[in-house]
């Protein structure tokens, strides 16, 4: 698995993910901004397992501003880890699934990959594109055993999320109590948020063989979002 943090944080993580099916979990620092190391990333993890079977481009990171105040860096960065680093791990990682006929590519996309929103430029034009390339890479790998989907949530309680509140709440001159209520949860029609478990469970099923003719989809789970 792939991801910053402090290295107590990511051993305990490590740990906790061993015990639960008596497996390996090794960590890679690799930068998603950073085309060389995600590829050394993948060769690593195709070497260490024996091949590599299943890749979750998951990385993300957000900013919330209006266009014309939106930072160039942020815009680069947004651009770079949400959507360029998902198009360099499966360039990278596509080749091994291809000789062995089999792979599973599930993209975690957003509902903002179907939807917009205001002061959202970059995140809403990664996820998009992201959107994009899934279905685009599905039908290269149709008829070799790999099948490419996007999963798009709405608003889950994660840490992006939580930092995403105040960040709209300063954007919009409004209470970060008001964005949960008017905002976030105005958006979802169930008026709660996805949690994180829901999400896992439907990438699972993504990664299963009853899921084998599910390809170049994506998949909403967004409390009835996208459905308005």
């Amino acid at each position: 698995m792939n991801g910053f943090g402090d290295t107590t944080s990511i051993e305990a993580l490590c740990t906790e993910l061993a015990e639960i099916d008596n497996t390996e979990v090794v960590h890679s620092a690799a930068d998603m901004r950073d085309p060389s190391q995600i590829e050394k990333m993948i060769r690593q993890a195709s070497e260490r397992c024996g091949g590599l079977d299943i890749l979750i481009n998951n990385a993300g990171i957000q900013y919330v501003s209006p266009i014309e105040q939106f930072p160039l860096e942020k815009w680069d960065d947004i651009i770079a880890i949400n959507l360029s680093s998902v198009f360099h791990s499966m360039r990278a990682a596509l080749p091994g699934m291809v000789d062995t006929g089999w792979g599973r590519v599930v993209n975690i996309a957003s509902a903002h990959a179907l939807v917009a929103s205001p002061f959202k430029c970059a995140y809403v034009a990664a996820k998009h594109g992201v959107a994009g390339l899934t279905k685009t890479t599905a039908l290269e790998m149709a008829e070799k055993g790999v099948t490419i989907n996007a999963v798009a949530p709405g608003y889950v309680e994660t840490p992006l999320v939580k930092g995403q509140i105040t960040d709209t709440a300063r954007a919009r001159g409004i209470s970060e109590e008001e964005v949960v209520r008017d905002v976030m949860l105005l958006a979802q029609p169930t008026k709660k948020l996805i949690t994180i478990e829901q999400v896992a469970e439907l990438v699972v099923f993504l990664c299963q063989e009853e899921a084998s003719a599910i390809t170049g989809a994506i998949i909403p789970i967004d409390g009835g979002w996208t459905a308005k």
